[in-house]
């Protein structure tokens, strides 16, 4: 069987009311419209979210599970999934369902128009449907992040993004990348575009992240893609001929 063209990759964590609704809205997205797989990394969820996933891959031959044996985060999840895929590029979605499936024909559309030059089309969310508490506090942290990084990107928070495999695994890895993609993409050379996406309220479940705890976790990851962009080097090179 030929590689898929499309690896699309969800990292869930105790999401089993959301996942069969999602793998479904992938299929009617994607099916007839390109060759892909999804891959649906389970963080080791306490609840029976696993099982789902199961039942659901009896019913759906282009889903595909892996199982963390730990919990290990969603940025873990991520490049899991990504190193298992076998299509050169990737789409990434929250496992929560407030991404919309059918938004990944719009990436999809959109590298169509741009230079192979730009490695990541990054969703960004104009009208967010989290609680004003939620939406403020990533207002801010967007702000100060932009300030800082410089990464020209609105909302680096949204779980929709569109990249080659090949240019997401040469990347520096560590906990919660996932939230740098852009500056570290622009790090490493490349461009990036943001794209408007649809973002939709959560239908179950609860979030697993709170303002405080993110915002912690966030300012000592900005000073650490801080210090690396500080420390990049880039330049052309040209191979000398015999």
């Amino acid at each position: 069987m030929a590689d898929p063209e499309l690896s699309v990759v969800v990292p869930v964590f105790n999401e089993r009311g959301n996942v069969a609704a999602l793998i479904q809205e992938i299929v009617a997205a994607l099916r007839g419209q390109i060759a892909f797989e999804a891959v649906f990394v389970d963080d080791s969820s306490s609840d029976d979210t696993l099982a789902v996933l199961k039942d659901c891959q009896r019913r759906t031959p282009e889903l595909r599970v892996l199982h963390q044996q730990r919990r290990c985060g969603q940025s873990t999840a991520v490049r899991n999934g990504v190193k298992a895929a076998r299509g050169a590029w990737i789409a990434t979605l929250d496992g929560d369902g407030q991404n919309d499936p059918a938004d990944i024909a719009k990436l999809l559309a959109e590298r169509a128009q741009h230079p192979a030059t730009v490695k990541l089309y990054a969703g960004w969310r104009v009208a967010r449907r989290d609680s004003f508490s939620k939406r403020l506090a990533s207002r801010i942290a967007n702000a100060i992040r932009s300030r800082l990084l410089n990464d020209e990107t609105p909302d680096t928070g949204c779980g929709i993004k569109l990249f080659p495999r090949d240019v997401f695994l040469d990347l520096p890895y560590f906990d919660h990348m996932h939230r740098y993609l852009p500056a570290l993409i622009r790090r490493a050379g490349w461009q990036t575009v943001s794209v408007p996406v649809h973002h939709r309220q959560r239908a179950t479940g609860a979030s697993k992240y709170n303002n405080l705890g993110r915002a912690w976790v966030g300012l000592a990851d900005l000073r650490g893609v801080g210090w690396l962009l500080r420390r990049n080097q880039q330049t052309a090179i040209e191979e000398i001929e015999r």
